[in-house]
C-alpha cells in the first residue's frame, strides 16, 4: 500500500510492498494519484519507499491480464502513467528519496519528481532491455531531457545500473545522503518556506518549455514501436525467464 501523511504543509508517500521489494502495480499507483488529487495544496510532497528499497519496478507477475503478455492486456501501464502524471503536474516540488534497488518503473518514477535524494548504495537502472519491455514516450523524454542523450543510452541500451555518487556525477539524482528520506523531508520542509506561488509558476514554465512539440509522425512511430515490442514473443520469454531467474533467449521477434 501507499503509506500517505501530511504535516506542516508537506506530504509523504511511503510505498509499503516488503515482500515485493516495492513493486509496483495498478492499485498502488491508483494510491498515489488519488493522494496527490486529493492533497493539491500541499507546499512538497516527499516520495519514499519502506524497508530500505524505493522501488524494484513493476510487478511484473501481476502486470499482464489474460492469457498472452500483450500490450492491449497490460493492466499496469494506464495506472502507471496516470500516476507519473500525477506527479509531474501536482503544482508543488516533489521529491524521490531513494534507497536501496530504484530500478525500471521505480526510477521512471523517481525521474517524473522534480528533485531527487539517493543513498550511497541505491541501485539505479532501467533493465527494459532484459525484459523485453519500451518505455513510453514521456518517459523516455523526461529521462534524456534529466541526464542527456549519452547517459540515457548508456540507461536504455546497455542496461547499465548506477551507484549513488554514480548518479550524482551525471546529474540523474541532486544529493547523495546516508538517509534519503529524512534528508528529502528536511529539504521539503526547507521548500515549504518558500514563496509558493513562485514555485508553482516556475515548476508549470519549466514543464512546458520541457513539453516541446513532437512531431506527430515521430510519436505515431514510437507508439508502434512500444506495441511491436509488447505483442513480441520476446517479451512473453522475458516474463518468463524473470519468473524463472534465468537469462531471456530473446529470438528478435
Amino acid at each position: 500500500m501507499i503509506h500517505w501523511e501530511t504535516r506542516d504543509g508537506i506530504g509523504v508517500a511511503t510505498i509499503d510492498r516488503p515482500e515485493r521489494r516495492n513493486a509496483l502495480n495498478a492499485e498502488l499507483c491508483e494510491q498515489l494519484s488519488q493522494h496527490l488529487a486529493g492533497d493539491p495544496s500541499l507546499r512538497a510532497v516527499v516520495i519514499g519507499g519502506a524497508g530500505g528499497t524505493f522501488c524494484a519496478g513493476a510487478d511484473i507477475g501481476g502486470r499482464f491480464g489474460g492469457d498472452e503478455a500483450s500490450h492491449g492486456g497490460d493492466t499496469f501501464r494506464p495506472s502507471f502513467e496516470t500516476a507519473l502524471q500525477r506527479v509531474v503536474d501536482y503544482p508543488a516540488p516533489v521529491i524521490a528519496a531513494m534507497a536501496g534497488p530504484t530500478l525500471g518503473a521505480g526510477l521512471q518514477l523517481a525521474v517524473a519528481c522534480d528533485l531527487r535524494v539517493a543513498s550511497p548504495d541505491a541501485t539505479l537502472g532501467i533493465p527494459a532491455g532484459r525484459l523485453g519491455v519500451h518505455l513510453s514516450a514521456p518517459n523516455l523524454a523526461r529521462l534524456g531531457q534529466l541526464v542527456g542523450q549519452g547517459v540515457a543510452r548508456d540507461l536504455l541500451l546497455g542496461s547499465r545500473v548506477l551507484r549513488g555518487n554514480e548518479a550524482l556525477a551525471c546529474g540523474l539524482v541532486h544529493r547523495v545522503v546516508g538517509d534519503p528520506l529524512a534528508a528529502a523531508t528536511e529539504w521539503a520542509n526547507e521548500i515549504a518556506t518558500l514563496a509558493p506561488l513562485t514555485l508553482a509558476g516556475h515548476k508549470r514554465a519549466l514543464n512546458l518549455l520541457a513539453a516541446a512539440p513532437y512531431d506527430a509522425d515521430a510519436l505515431a512511430e514510437i507508439a508502434q514501436l512500444e506495441r511491436q515490442a509488447f505483442d513480441s514473443e520476446d517479451l512473453r520469454e522475458g516474463m518468463a525467464a524473470f519468473a524463472e531467474k534465468r537469462r531471456a533467449d530473446f529470438k528478435g521477434r
